[in-house]
């Protein structure tokens, strides 16, 4: 009699095996093997720490599909089992210098990706005008602003809506919030918790602040010196207060000091020449 199958194991949503990113002479990555797991209705929440110049934005932009670091130079990069062969609607990137459409208005830049998708201008302005609300922007007020007439913060709110507008599957966050004032910072690290709640996308985010790594995070990626290589990965409890409260919990102080410690050795070193 034949035995029953066991059941397949779930295929990870990204894995990197051995990937290695050279320019030239340059390694900007080198041998980076992890894997980030699906876990239905809840996508990880991945923070990517290391000192300068350690290839953090060489890896979320491979995972992006983006040139010049896309494709990699070895080893293999997959997206739910599959290479990729460049960018995707299902993974969708904020970078930290607020990209806009300057002569669009926040709805329309909102609504600028459905509108590539071939989506009903009707259909998209309606989506766009509930997304505004979700990032915390008027709509009556917000909406027909231009760029130029918005603050860092709120730029940064657009950014994020127009990208959660498209669901995608995996988020990619270059360093979000790294040119707000700290209370804004604050207030976007809950905004994007209670908004990967809603959707629960996998998210890997570039960050230099450790505390925010910690608050944000499920499974820290830390990089060390260039050429970058996994050092280390922590797996972390998923935040249950808000930034300000957990900030002060001692447990979650030992864990930021201690990565904090981590990354002062690779800081140090890199500076003594070692």
């Amino acid at each position: 009699m034949l035995k029953p199958l066991a059941p397949a194991a779930p295929v990870p949503v990204v894995q990197f095996d051995k990937v290695t990113k050279t320019y030239g002479k340059f390694t900007a990555i080198k041998d980076v093997t992890f894997r980030i797991d699906d876990h239905p209705g809840r996508g990880e929440m991945v923070p990517i720490l290391g000192p300068s110049g350690c290839g953090k934005s060489t890896v979320i932009r491979l995972i992006a599909g983006l040139t010049p670091q896309f494709p990699q130079t070895s080893g293999t990069v997959l997206i739910d089992g599959r290479v990729i062969k460049g960018p995707g609607s299902k993974r969708g990137m904020v970078f930290q210098d607020y990209t806009s459409f300057d002569n669009r208005t926040v709805l329309e830049n909102v609504a600028f990706g459905l509108e590539c998708q071939g989506v009903s201008r009707a259909e998209r302005l309606d989506r766009a005008r509930l997304w505004i609300g979700k990032v915390g922007l008027s709509i009556k007020k917000d909406a027909d602003k231009y760029p130029s007439e918005l603050s860092g913060g709120m730029r940064q709110r657009v950014a994020i809506a127009r990208t959660l507008i498209l669901e995608p599957r995996i988020i990619l966050l270059d360093e979000p919030f790294g040119a707000l004032d700290p209370p804004t910072r604050a207030r976007m690290q809950d905004l994007l918790i209670e908004l990967w709640r809603e959707q629960s996308p996998t998210v890997f985010f570039i960050t230099h602040s450790v505390e925010e790594a910690v608050y944000l995070g499920d499974h820290v990626l830390i990089f060390s010196s260039s050429p970058g290589t996994i050092l280390k990965e922590v797996k972390i409890p998923p935040p249950d207060r808000p930034a300000k409260e957990l900030q002060r919990d001692p447990q979650f102080l030992e864990t930021v000091y201690g990565i904090k410690d981590i990354i002062d050795r690779l800081e140090s070193s890199q500076r003594g020449g070692d």
